[in-house]
Parts: structure tokens; sequence; C-alpha cells
């Protein structure tokens, strides 16, 4: 007994210092929010172990693939978009999505309660925005075949994630710009169907024109199509016109804390998610559950426009990810209370053992160790807080075929523009330009 105690007086003060993710990247959205997307790369790449910007992490393993992602969003900021596509790859591979399916209180506890040691799980709307963000990389690259490969990645997914009977995730702006990738291919069969699945999730006036133009072309008519087609036939071509397309996204999507509540609302909000006889709590001193919940991050900007050689252009919504993400997590927030809870009545149970052993040597001796066990399992199993925290909250598209030649673009961020972003294109007679602008804050 005396060595139990021992052993546990020493683990107390490594377990009190281990923060947690959102611990750690709070200076990182600091500097973010400032507008010092270079700061903030600097201290993702200190908590990602790296010493050169740039660099690739030695070893992919707990938090660094999701840093791979923050950073890869900070890249494309700096409109570095080999860096940021380099990034998303490497982070591709590496994550595995959640399974919201049928996993069992523990394992979803492993995943979004406390196993933070383990290799990030991404949600279906993050892993489904990196393949689109990726995406969006290429085209402003103009690499049309490294934007197919990415939409064909976008499309296993979703495939998956459909075969496992998640069906409410939308990430529009991926539809429609593999269906842009797949129109300036001249594949005509794979643009139409991805703008035909981006409109049942999104409205899109820009995708009439599109759609009109290569509905003869192709035979496939989904359910949006007709609708689309009964507005009108299609414009007349325009010799040597070409496709402008930008993208815009800003803010953060809300992201994870530490919370706590009593033990009595938490059992009310977990309901069947629990694991375990809840009775043994009734041993426990905590009277708490802590758990990760989802709060707002907040934008720097109420609004975006968009001026094409100095004349007001329509931006539209093509997703609004942050309400996504909050969707998701509020279907799931029951059984990561569970998972607390469950977690709880294992600690329990561990220092009511603790306790009646002590108690074979006296009863203050059995109390102080159950109550010193409690402590430090409770102050290891800290909440997982790992979230892609820099993924943009809102993504707005325009597209308008444009005369050849050059054009002047200007993107204003917030109520009175003071944050301007001005890009000269060239477009060629039929090719494209892609104009992708990213401001996380």
């Amino acid at each position: 007994m005396r060595a139990l105690l021992v052993l546990l007086a020493l683990m107390a003060p490594f377990s009190s210092g281990c923060a947690t993710y959102s611990d750690k990247m709070a200076k990182v959205m600091e500097t973010t929010t400032a507008g010092d997307f270079e700061a903030s790369i600097t201290k993702v790449e200190k908590i990602m172990g790296v010493g050169q910007r740039g660099q690739m992490p030695e070893k992919i393993e707990s938090e660094t693939a999701l840093g791979l992602l923050e950073r890869g969003t900070l890249e494309q900021a700096l409109f570095d978009y080999p860096g940021s596509s380099r990034d998303f790859i490497v982070a591709d591979r590496e994550l595995q999505v959640l399974d919201l399916t049928d996993d069992t209180a523990g394992n979803i506890g492993r995943y979004v309660y406390s196993d933070s040691a383990t290799l990030y799980q991404a949600t279906p709307t993050e892993k489904l925005s990196l393949n689109s963000f990726n995406m969006a990389n290429f085209l402003a690259n103009g690499d049309l075949r490294g934007s197919r490969v990415e939409a064909r990645r976008f499309t296993v997914m979703q495939t998956y994630l459909e075969n496992s009977g998640i069906e409410e995730v939308h990430v529009a702006i991926g539809s429609y710009l593999a269906g842009f990738t797949f129109e300036m291919l001249g594949e005509w069969q794979g643009a139409i169907r991805y703008y035909d699945e981006a409109l049942q999730a999104q409205r899109f006036e820009s995708l009439g024109a599109p759609i009109r133009r290569l509905a003869p072309m192709t035979s496939f008519r989904g359910k949006m199509l007709a609708q689309v087609l009964a507005q009108g036939a299609a414009e007349e071509e325009r010799e040597g016109a070409a496709d402008l397309l930008v993208v815009v996204s800003v803010g953060r999507v809300p992201f994870k804390v530490p919370k706590r509540i009593p033990i009595g609302a938490a059992v009310g909000m977990a309901g069947a998610w629990i694991s375990g006889n809840p009775e043994v709590l009734g041993h426990t001193a905590m009277k708490f559950v802590v758990y990760p919940e989802l709060v707002p991050n907040g934008s720097v900007y109420d609004k975006v426009r968009l001026r094409i050689d100095d004349r007001p252009a329509q931006l539209e919504l093509a997703s609004d990810l942050g309400a996504e993400i909050t969707r998701e997590y509020e279907e799931i927030k029951p059984r990561i209370i569970g998972a607390a809870i469950s977690r709880m009545i294992v600690r329990a149970a561990a220092s009511e053992g603790v306790r009646q052993a002590g108690n074979q040597q006296s009863a203050g001796l059995g109390w102080a160790l159950a109550l010193l066990t409690e402590a430090v399992m409770v102050a290891m199993d800290k909440p997982d807080t790992r979230s892609w925290m820099h993924l943009p909250e809102q993504v707005f598209v325009f597209r308008e075929r444009l005369p050849a030649g050059q054009h002047e673009i200007e993107v204003m961020l917030g109520s009175g523009g003071a944050d301007s972003i001005a890009k000269t294109v060239t477009l060629q007679p039929g090719g494209y330009a892609a104009v992708v602008v990213t401001s996380p804050r």
C-alpha cells in the first residue's frame, strides 16, 4: 500500500501539467485573429516539433496530422498553394474518419473524450472539407489533373459515409469545385453529375448557365437538373470566352474546450450512452463531469464583397461549415457525455477499491488513498479538445464567363472593406483562372 501511495504522489505533478489541444493552440489563434499568419505557422510548427518553415515532421503521431491541417490552411491564406496542398495530402493519408455509426460508449470515449494521445480522427465534415480545400489549391495553381485526383478522393469519402448510413454531411463547395474541374477537363458527364450533387445541398444561381450549356452533351438527368433546364435555354456562346472562378473562405468553425457540468445533469443528457453502474458514483468525491464542449470561434469579418473589373459581383454562400460542424457535434454530444460518465464510473470503482484496501490499516488512510487515486485519474484524463481549429467557417463562390484578356479582381473583407485583396488574372480563350482567397480570422 505504501508503494501505491508513493507512485500516485509521483504521478500527480506530471498529470496536472498536461494541456489540452485548445490550450496549446490559444496563442496560435491570437496571432491568426490579428492577421499574422506567418507567426501562426511558426507556432504551429513548434507544436508539431518542426524546426524549419515548411518542413515535414519526422513522425506523424498524436496531434501532428492535425497540425498539418492547421498549417495547410494558413499556407493557403498566404497564397502558398503548393505548400498547402503538400500538407493536406500528407494529412489526408494519415487521418481516419471518426466512425459515428455504431461506436460503443467506450469507443467514442477514446476518440472524443480522453484518449488524446491517439492519432486524431477527423469528423466527416472535416474530412470532406480537406479534399475540397485541396481542390481549391490545385485549381488556383492551374493543375486540373491534381484537382481531379482530389475530386475522386472527395467522392470516395462521400461513398464511404453514405454506406455507413451518414447522409447529412453536405460540403457543397466540394461538389461545386469537382464539377468545375471536370468541366474544364472536358468530362461533361462527370461535371454535370457533380453540379447536380451540389444543387441538392445548396442553391447555386451560378450553375444555371454551365448546366444548360452542358446538358445537350450528356444524357444524365439528376434530381435538380430538370428545374434548372426548365428555366430557359443555353445562352449563345461568346467566341474566345473563358471562365473565372473565385473562392473566398473566411472565419473559423467552432472549436472544443473543456466544460464541467454536475453529474446529475450529465446523466440526464447522456441517457443510454452510459456503460457501467452509475450507482458507484455515490462514492466519488468528484461531483462534476468534464467533457469537450463546442464553442463559437467568432469572425473578424461580418461581410464579404467582390468586384470584377471595378463592378460589383455577387458571391454565393457555398458551404456554411460552422453550421455543419455544430450539427455534427450536437448529434454525438450525448455519446460524448456518456463516455465521460463511463470513465468516471471506472475511476470511482478504482478509488473505492483502494479505499477499502486502505481501510484495513485505518479509515483515514483509506479515504486519503481513494481521494488521491481519483484526483490523479481525473487529472490524467484530459478531455480531447482536438479539432481543425483553422477550418474556415464560411465558403463563398463566384464564377462567370468573361472575355479573354486581363481582369482585375478585388475581394473586400469586412463592412468597411479595410482588408482588401486585389488580384490581376489573364484569361486565355477557352481557358480558366481560379482566384482563391482564404482568411481564417
